[in-house]
């Protein structure tokens, strides 16, 4: 005689599963950021990691009510199907039966804010990917379910963190490199957000219109003028592609060399300001 259906469990276990599936979320991102320049501003770790532990409330809560109402559903509508196909549990039926559930709210929201369809499609296939995944490892009726969920779980999270920094230390994941560049790259115009520019010819010349400037406003402690004038500029190629440098020597301009970022296909200048160690960049980018 087969184990009588704790639907209970079934609430804590898609629960704890949610809760999961976050956490590897998170992890990934944060694998994936280390794939990519670094943005102008630095991020304030330290609060980025304050905000998710706080977060951590609202993150059991949302995927508890996501249980509630497609999960607890999903997985009746699965013991339904099994018990007309002679008891054999029909894993199978939980992503269509998860589709089935989300099928009208999906679509009364992409509706409601004119959301694109293959947009809305993406988003449908994802959340019934995720909700499945809670109903497939809420359906055993086993002693220990809830242990073994917690154990695998935690151990997929802490093995994709530790394979994630291996993987960027020893060269399987591409982390970021600012991309090599040569004198050739450098003639033309570099522009700011703001749209001031650096033009550089082949002669070594160089002209600046308006860059560097740092208003009292945006940056009270570490204001500076614009820069505007002509003088020369020399690419340095450095031992590696994180020591390449451009000098300009601009009068007027008392600027450090400039530092090589963004990507091959993006390249950008650029240089630290508001101090040694701040990690806030302002950025020129290729016409």
């Amino acid at each position: 005689m087969r184990q009588k259906r704790s639907y209970g469990r079934v609430l804590v276990v898609s629960t704890l599963v949610g809760c999961l599936e976050v956490a590897l979320t998170a992890v990934v991102v944060l694998v994936y950021v280390r794939t990519q320049p670094p943005p102008d501003t630095p991020p304030d770790w330290a609060a980025i990691g304050g905000s998710l532990i706080a977060l951590t409330p609202l993150v059991g809560f949302v995927s508890f009510l996501l249980t509630l109402v497609f999960v607890l559903p999903a997985v009746a509508l699965v013991d339904l199907l099994s018990r007309g196909l002679g008891g054999r549990t029909a894993w199978w039926a939980a992503p269509p039966a998860v589709a089935a559930l989300l099928a009208a709210p999906v679509l009364v929201f992409a509706t409601y804010n004119d959301a694109r369809t293959g947009d809305t499609l993406v988003f449908w296939a994802s959340a019934t990917a995720s909700l499945s995944l809670g109903v497939v490892s809420a359906l055993p009726r086993g002693d220990g379910l809830l242990r073994r969920v917690a154990l695998w779980g935690t151990a997929v999270v802490a093995g994709t963190g530790v394979f994630g920094a291996l993987g960027l230390a020893v060269g399987l994941l591409p982390a970021y490199e600012p991309p090599r560049i040569g004198p050739e790259t450098m003639t033309g115009s570099w522009f700011d957000h703001t749209g001031n520019t650096l033009v550089f010819t082949p002669d070594g010349r160089v002209t600046a219109s308006g860059v560097g400037g740092r208003s009292a406003v945006d940056y009270p402690g570490n204001a500076a003028p614009s820069c505007s004038g002509s003088g020369t500029w020399v690419y340095e190629g450095g031992r590696d592609v994180w020591t390449q440098k451009v000098h300009v020597d601009i009068p007027g301009c008392a600027w450090p060399a400039w530092n090589v970022g963004g990507t091959a296909g993006e390249p950008r200048l650029q240089q630290e300001i508001g101090g040694p160690g701040s990690g806030r960049l302002y950025k020129l980018r290729k016409a």
